[in-house]
């Protein structure tokens, strides 16, 4: 039976959940570097979680800043098995309130610079991304922020802007002539790195302001949002505690991202089925071992390369892609003999 493990990366003004149980923090190191801050490990509910600060404990990391791949990373080395996003956003729509969550089932990224994948130099994947969000877990949310009377619109557009700054008034009416509903500056790459990591991942954007769109309302400023943001606080709190209710005692059947990769991977591995490899790439050495150390590392254990090398599950080498050694390949082999082939 699989249980639910929920990664919550929390935005602006989620910086703790409390009511948590079991409580441990744990500091992570990923190939990408370290996440945001240290991982905290808990349960709600009977349910496991693990939550991380998008912007670091005390809000020291601006949008661009955020370390994503290691976030995502961290939160796949530990196990989890989807994604909870929370953050602050604008409204573009008037109905859209502040203090409304949106729970968000399309992205346009407009955000620039940013690392957006785990792949490339050597192992090239091309993940689908049209239904950018699980819907099962959106639906889920959903649920569980109308029984705790959260005033919820299922469904929405989220346009990712880089920031720091608000937009200009222009620019909030280009997007709201494009369709949008919402904006925000942190769910991408975060959504995409969640779909090359096989986490199912969903967004709860709390409105916080009406960006500056709107006639007769005072432009988006800090101080405005911060006092939305207290009451939106208590209230994704209530939305959580609701969803660990529901996902108590109850067993997680299997997500189609999570097998994501299997038809993603382009890059040649002699025409033999993927997952009867073992990818010597960062994000596979925490998809495949992390999560299970006791029984993996009896069974093996993986060489840390930021190369890719493609091993069977015999020990022989079949390819070695980015410059990687004929001898390091052989010492993956042998390190890698025996191992069940998860990706």
């Amino acid at each position: 039976m699989t249980h639910w493990k929920l990664g919550i990366i929390g935005g602006s003004g989620l910086y703790a959940l409390e009511g948590l149980e079991s409580v441990r923090s744990e500091t992570v190191e990923t190939p990408w570097g370290a996440p945001s801050a240290p991982l905290t490990h808990g349960t709600l509910n009977g349910v496991e979680l693990v939550f991380l600060p998008r912007h670091g404990a005390g809000h020291r990391l601006s949008p661009s800043d955020i370390p994503f791949r290691a976030n995502i990373a961290a939160l796949k080395m530990a196990g989890c098995t989807d994604i909870v996003s929370i953050s602050a956003c604008g409204s573009l729509r008037e109905h859209l309130a502040p203090g409304h969550f949106v729970i968000v089932d399309q992205y346009v990224d407009r955000t620039d610079g940013r690392a957006r994948s785990f792949f490339g130099a050597g192992c090239v994947a091309h993940v689908p991304m049209a239904q950018p969000v699980c819907a099962r877990l959106a639906g889920l949310i959903g649920d569980a922020g109308e029984a705790a009377g959260v005033p919820v619109q299922r469904g929405g557009t989220y346009i990712t802007i880089e920031g720091p700054q608000f937009s200009t008034r222009a620019e909030s009416e280009l997007y709201r002539h494009w369709g949008m509903d919402v904006i925000g500056m942190t769910n991408m790459p975060e959504a995409r790195l969640a779909r090359e990591a096989e986490l199912p991942y969903a967004s709860i954007a709390m409105v916080t302001d009406y960006d500056c769109w709107r006639d007769g309302e005072e432009s988006v400023d800090v101080a405005a949002v911060l006092r939305v943001m207290r009451d939106n606080t208590v209230k994704a709190r209530a939305l959580l505690t609701r969803l660990t209710a529901m996902l108590a005692g109850r067993e997680r059947a299997p997500d189609p991202v999570d097998t994501v990769l299997d038809t993603a991977i382009i890059t040649p591995t002699t025409g033999a089925p993927l997952r009867s490899y073992v990818l010597h790439h960062p994000l596979m050495d925490a998809t495949a071992f992390r999560g299970q150390r006791s029984q993996d590392r009896a069974q093996g254990e993986l060489v840390r390369a930021r190369s890719v090398c493609v091993v069977s599950q015999r020990g022989e080498s079949l390819t070695s892609n980015s410059g990687v050694s004929p001898a390091s390949v052989r010492r993956a082999a042998q390190r890698a003999a025996g191992l069940r082939a998860v990706v």
